[in-house]
């Protein structure tokens, strides 16, 4: 089953703004790591906004339904017989 190109372009839209959400946090962790208060709040809104952004266009997404596991079955032990005389 393919998606329409609109849902798909949402999907690559809402991973780039996750990876740049988790760059800039990376970002903010370093400039307060190294006593730079003043360059990492001014982060702050940036990151909100981009958090703004993808929880909108995550709650406009479908849910994505997951393929079907796979359930291994097990081997049926084999039965010991007793040796024919």
């Amino acid at each position: 089953m393919t998606e329409p190109t609109d849902i798909t372009a949402k999907r690559k839209r809402l991973a780039d703004l996750a990876h740049e959400i988790k760059r800039q946090r990376y970002r903010f962790d370093i400039l307060i790591s190294a006593f730079q208060f003043d360059e990492a709040h001014e982060l702050g809104p940036e990151i909100r906004k981009l958090e703004t952004e993808h929880d909108r266009l995550a709650a406009e997404l479908p849910a994505e339904t997951a393929p079907e596991p796979v359930i291994p079955t097990l081997a049926r032990p084999r039965v010991a017989r007793r040796p024919r005389r």
